[in-house]
């Protein structure tokens, strides 16, 4: 079943991505942000893929750059931890979950961002 989400768009989820942090009071941008952050991608190229209906499986694989801190994205999302995740397109799709999840409840973006 958990292979399932990877063919399923990033775009597709995208708007409950940003219903969910703009019902806290947070921003497009800030999700945005988050993801950029995440994956490498330049605020053209998240739209391009958003867009185009890209996979989370090529989404995650061809992105720019993946950042290497985010390595240090620990905690439960959906009663999983996200550091023992260990099939890695899954762990990714975990880690922007865990993001916007902070986003979400209001943690500030530097922690966020783990600057």
């Amino acid at each position: 079943m958990t292979h399932r989400i990877y063919s399923v768009s990033v775009g597709s989820v995208y708007p409950l991505y940003l219903a969910k942090a703009e019902k806290k009071g947070r921003t497009k941008g800030e999700v945005d942000e988050i993801i950029r952050w995440l994956t490498g991608h330049s605020q053209q190229s998240l739209d391009d893929q958003l867009a185009n209906k890209t996979t989370f499986e090529d989404f995650f694989a061809h992105a720019p750059a993946m950042n290497p801190a985010r390595s240090l994205i620990t905690g439960v999302v959906c009663g999983v931890r996200v550091e023992n995740i260990e099939e890695p397109t899954m762990r990714e799709i975990r880690y922007l979950d865990k993001l916007v999840d902070e986003l979400a409840k209001g943690k500030p973006m530097e922690k966020i961002l783990r600057a």
